[in-house]
C-alpha cells in the first residue's frame, strides 16, 4: 500500500509541471479553444469613445445587478457591451443606486459609469421606504437618495399645511409619511417629496374608510393611528397584526398601562425588542405623552409610520380576551399571546432562554 502511494504521488508530481506550463502557453498564445480571443474580448472589449450624443431614459430597479444594468445599455444603445460598462463599473466601486437617468446613445463604458454616478443624470429617485420607520429615518432616506441636505428636510417637515397633513395629525407628520416605493423626481424640493407620502397617506385612509372606522370605536383618527404605529412596531408578522391591537383594546378597556415597549425607544430615541431597567427609568422620567409606562391611555400620536396591513388590523381587530404578548422568538418573527400574568411570566422566561442562546 505504502508504494503504491508513493507511486501516485511521482505519478501526480512531475508531469504535472509540463501541464501548468501547457496551460500557460495556452492563455499566453491562444494555442487551442480561442484562449487568446476570449481574454482579450474581456481585457479590451468593445467599446464606443466619448460622451455620446442624443438622449436615453435608462430605469435602474430597485436590486438590479451590474449584469441587469449592462443588458438595458446595450439595449437601448448607450454602451457597445455589456464588458465595457462592468469593467467600468468595478473600477468605479460597482454601485448604481435604483432611479431614473438620462444618458446618451453610444457612449463608452466609461462615460456612462461616470453618468450614473452623477446627481445630475438622475430624473427621478427610486425609494423603497418600509413599514415602521420613524420620520427621521425617512428623512435620512430622502437625504442620501436626492442630496436634499438634512436641515431642508427637517424644515420641510415640520410645515403641516405645505404637507397636507390631514387636520387630525395633531402632532405632525410623524406616522403620516406612507411606506411605499416612490419615484421620487431628483428636481423637487423637500416638501415636495414628503408630500407625495402624504398624498399616499391620504389615499390609504380613504380606502380604509379610516375616520369612520375609528368613530365605531370611539378613536379619533389620530388615535386609530396611534394604535396601528404600535401594531406595526410591536408585531413579528402581518398575521399578528389584529391580536396585537385586540392586546392595545382589552388594556385600555381595562384601564392598565399599555406597557409597550416601542413606545418608550420611540421617546428615548433608541432601538430594540426590550426595554432595559434604565430605558425604563429614563422612560418614565421623560414625562413624555408618548411613553405608555407610567401613564394610561394611548401614545399622543402614531410613533412610526403603519402600513396598510397595520391600519386595518387597528379597525378591525381580532376577537380574544389577551392582555398580554412577548416576541419570544424575535429571530423568527414569532410573538405568543397570553390572557393572565402566570401565562405572561411564562413567556417572558421563554424569550429570555431565546434570547440567550443567541
Amino acid at each position: 500500500g505504502r508504494r503504491g502511494g508513493r507511486r501516485a504521488k511521482a505519478a501526480r508530481g512531475r508531469p504535472r509541471k509540463g501541464v501548468t506550463v501547457v496551460v500557460a502557453l495556452a492563455l499566453v498564445t491562444g494555442v487551442g479553444a480561442g484562449g487568446f480571443a476570449l481574454g482579450r474580448t474581456y481585457l479590451f472589449p468593445p467599446d464606443f469613445e466619448g460622451d455620446g450624443s442624443g438622449s436615453v431614459e435608462v430605469v435602474v430597479e430597485e436590486g438590479a445587478t451590474g449584469q441587469a444594468i449592462a443588458d438595458e445599455l446595450v439595449a437601448q444603445g448607450v454602451v457597445a457591451s455589456p464588458r465595457a460598462f462592468l469593467n467600468a463599473l468595478g473600477s468605479h466601486g460597482g454601485n448604481v443606486a435604483p432611479g431614473t437617468y438620462r444618458l446618451h446613445e453610444q457612449m463608452s463604458g466609461d462615460a456612462a459609469v461616470e453618468l450614473l454616478m452623477d446627481p445630475s443624470a438622475r430624473l427621478q429617485a427610486h425609494i423603497t421606504f418600509k413599514e415602521g420607520l420613524r420620520a427621521e429615518e425617512v428623512l435620512r432616506l430622502l437625504h442620501e437618495n436626492t442630496g436634499i441636505p438634512m436641515a431642508e428636510l427637517r424644515a420641510a417637515l415640520e410645515d403641516p399645511e405645505a404637507l397636507g397633513l390631514p387636520d387630525y395629525a395633531e402632532q405632525g407628520a410623524e406616522g403620516y409619511l406612507f411606506p411605499d416605493t416612490y419615484d421620487m423626481p431628483a428636481d423637487a424640493d423637500a416638501a415636495a417629496l414628503l408630500r407625495r407620502m402624504v398624498d399616499r397617506f391620504h389615499q390609504v385612509a380613504e380606502d380604509v374608510d379610516l375616520e369612520d372606522a375609528a368613530a365605531e370605536r370611539n378613536l379619533t383618527p389620530n388615535e386609530a393611528m396611534a394604535v396601528a404605529a404600535i401594531v406595526q412596531a410591536e408585531s413579528g408578522s402581518a398575521e399578528d397584526m389584529p391580536k396585537v391591537a385586540r392586546v392595545v383594546y382589552n388594556r385600555l378597556e381595562a384601564v392598565m398601562e399599555l406597557g409597550m415597549d416601542s413606545t418608550c425607544f420611540y421617546v428615548i430615541d433608541e432601538y430594540g425588542i426590550a426595554l432595559t431597567n434604565d430605558q425604563l427609568a429614563e422612560c418614565k422620567a421623560a414625562g413624555s405623552e408618548y411613553a405608555t409606562y407610567g401613564r394610561t391611555g394611548l401614545p399622543a400620536g402614531p410613533i412610526v409610520s403603519p402600513g396598510r396591513q397595520a391600519i386595518e388590523a387597528a379597525l378591525n381587530p381580532a376577537e380574544g380576551e389577551w392582555l398580554y404578548f412577548v416576541a419570544t422568538d424575535p429571530e423568527n418573527g414569532v410573538t405568543e399571546f397570553a390572557e393572565t400574568y402566570a401565562e405572561f411570566e411564562q413567556l417572558k422566561a421563554e424569550f429570555e432562554q431565546n434570547r440567550g442562546d443567541l
